[in-house]
């Protein structure tokens, strides 16, 4: 069965963009340049190299990661279902919407609540910007939820990290511990108190900085023989106004 999808992003950042300024308040950009020299280098001297060894290189041709790459389709490929339970949350990467597209909403509906009903997710793979993705999805207040997903190797297990051996505790001490757990126990979260207070922070103190005019940078960017002014401020305000719309 095809069930024809639109793909949206799941999530967005909010938080503030900083740019690293030179001592004349010019914007500064990163370059590639040889270590051995110390000379910028432009992209026709540049080339990949996989570390097999420390300081030895196998050297990876654009021409070679083409023909890696997985052929070009618009279809997410539904292999199999799971049991959602099943998936840890550990393995998810970055989240995505997935709608009907126009004229596949009932079956997209059937499919949503079958899978509701069955508590399954399906896993899929698909391809986006020349690179396979595994991804897991599954119903969620009505909508399908993609999540793409890290693979086996990528995560970390309780093992590596270690723990201290484990000792004793007094009864005493595990009684207080639970009544403060007890005492700041909420039975519902508020997804309003998930605030990316930093971000506030950081915000009003530039707003009061420009208004104080205080550490406020002007650069001339020539543009078609002329120079424009740039408001810092002004600018970020922008470029976080036009993260909200395209949201």
């Amino acid at each position: 069965m095809s069930v024809p999808v639109a793909l949206y992003p799941g999530n967005r950042t909010n938080r503030a963009p900083l740019r690293m300024l030179g001592p004349e308040g010019e914007p500064l950009t990163r370059r590639y340049f040889s270590q051995k020299t110390g000379k910028d280098l432009g992209d026709e001297d540049m080339a990949r190299g996989f570390e097999y060894d420390k300081d030895h290189y196998v050297i990876v041709t654009d021409e070679e990661l083409e023909r890696l790459a997985p052929e070009q389709s618009r279809d997410i490929d539904l292999r199999r279902f799971v049991p959602l339970a099943d998936i840890p949350p550990l393995y998810f990467d970055r989240s995505y919407f997935l709608a009907p597209s126009e004229g596949s909403e009932k079956a997209y509906r059937l499919l949503t609540e079958a899978m509701d009903k069955e508590g399954l997710a399906g896993v899929a793979t698909f391809v986006m910007r020349g690179k396979e993705y595994l991804v897991a999805i599954f119903p969620e207040n009505e909508i399908l939820r993609a999540e793409t997903m890290r693979f086996a190797d990528e995560i970390r297990s309780p093992k590596e990290i270690g723990l201290p051996e484990k000792k004793k505790v007094p009864a005493a001490t595990v009684k207080k511990f639970e009544s403060l757990i007890t005492k700041h126990s909420d039975k519902r979260l508020s997804l309003k108190e998930l605030k990316d207070e930093q971000t506030e922070k950081l915000l009003k103190l530039v707003e009061r900085k420009r208004k104080q005019h205080k550490d406020i940078v002007e650069v001339d960017v020539p543009e078609e023989g002329q120079g424009q002014v740039v408001d810092l401020m002004a600018a970020l305000k922008k470029s976080l106004a036009g993260k909200k719309r395209a949201a």
